[in-house]
């Protein structure tokens, strides 16, 4: 593999053993002859509920549709602010729109790439009905420096968590430690299960948790057009309900998720110990991780000057990299009428046009993670 091409992501590297077992559940499935919710989906939601100790699950078709279900739940509708970040995928911000409210942008904090907490609490404003933190390539936002101030102020917290499942934080409380995972800060938290995520299906899945029974079975009831019983209509809903096949792998891949988040960590640690080999401190800025945090690295992202030309001049050697993302949420077209320019959120412009993320997953041997470090190098005239 010296000189071979090196993907950004290899999902048969790393969920190529299991064939054997996914095939077993998906066989279960086509025995059963019961596709849409039921059976599987169940177990796969209170395997999740018990990792999440006590927050009931819900499975949806999508991460966008987790998002849209939990503003739905909160009744979020025209009139309404909804507090988030300008560095997201687009998800984030439509489904804000989708309802007729409002997305109003803060800025991020350049060291994490999440939203800059003192940002967003200024931006909060007499028709702020949410704040909709991202918990970003992996990190979580530390929420408790916020959470007294959303309750003062009668604002929800939706945690986007699309990209932190398994993710968590360690906090002090009472003169004790006390770990809290991603998604059960907020009153509702979204994960997405797409197929690049650290927890993948095989297709669109997602799902939102929630500690609040009544917001449970609210969601449980949009997910299905708005039906308590079948055929009997409480309100307008959505069709997003998991699939039977993609909820039976998703509790095989489940089984190994803990390992695949340790191997990340690992390959994180062996990026970091590869640069400084190469004295790149200079050219290239590292992700870092809060004190407290505990970091999925579902995108290991560093920031590099020439990002354009770097990331052309490596894929001509074989090394893919990709950007995460290359146009900040309030100059897209789309949110023109907003009536954001450029030069609103300098740090988050600044990231799009600096930010890179290298190839991690499991199953990356390091000698392709120095391949890529030396690359970088040469580019840079770093080589010593």
């Amino acid at each position: 593999m010296g000189s071979g091409v090196l993907p950004i992501l290899d999902l048969k590297r790393s969920c190529g053993a299991l064939k054997g077992e996914i095939l077993e559940a998906v066989s279960r499935v086509l025995e059963s002859q019961s596709f849409i919710l039921g059976r599987e989906v169940r177990a796969f939601e209170e395997h999740v509920e018990s990792y999440l100790e006590g927050a009931a699950a819900v499975g949806c078709a999508s991460g966008t549709d987790a998002l849209l279900l939990a503003l739905m739940a909160l009744d979020v509708g025209p009139g309404d602010e909804v507090v988030t970040t300008p560095y997201s995928f687009f998800a984030t911000a439509s489904s804000i729109v989708r309802l007729g409210a409002t997305p109003v942008f803060a800025d991020i904090d350049p060291k994490t790439c999440n939203v800059n907490l003192k940002a967003a609490a200024a931006r909060f404003g007499p028709k702020t009905k949410v704040f909709l933190p991202v918990h970003l390539f992996g990190q979580m936002t530390p929420l408790e420096e916020i959470s007294g101030l959303c309750g003062e102020r009668g604002v929800f917290i939706v945690e986007d968590a699309a990209q932190a499942f398994g993710s968590w934080r360690r906090l002090r409380r009472h003169g004790e430690d006390r770990i809290v995972r991603a998604g059960v800060m907020g009153v509702i938290g979204c994960y997405s299960f797409f197929p690049t995520k650290n927890l993948g299906a095989c297709g669109d899945a997602g799902m939102a948790v929630t500690t609040d029974a009544g917001l449970a079975e609210r969601l449980r009831r949009l997910r299905v057009h708005g039906a308590g019983t079948a055929y009997f209509h409480e309100e307008v809903g959505l069709n997003s309900r998991l699939d039977a096949i993609q909820a039976a792998i998703l509790d095989v891949k489940f089984r190994y998720l803990e390992r695949w988040n340790e191997e990340r960590r690992v390959l994180a640690d062996r990026y970091r110990m590869f640069f400084g080999m190469k004295g790149l401190g200079k050219f290239v800025t590292l992700p870092e991780e809060l004190e407290g945090n505990f970091h999925i690295y579902h995108q290991y992202v560093v920031r590099v000057p020439q990002r354009d030309a770097l990331a052309a001049w490596l894929e001509e050697r074989g090394l893919s990299t990709r950007v995460y993302y290359p146009l900040p949420l309030h100059l897209q077209r789309c949110f023109t009428y907003l009536g954001y320019k450029e030069g609103d959120f300098p740090e988050a412009e600044r990231l799009a046009k600096e930010s890179l993320a290298l190839p991690l997953f499991a199953g990356l041997l390091p000698e392709e993670q120095e391949r890529l470090v030396n690359a970088i190098a040469e580019f840079y005239g770093s080589t010593d």
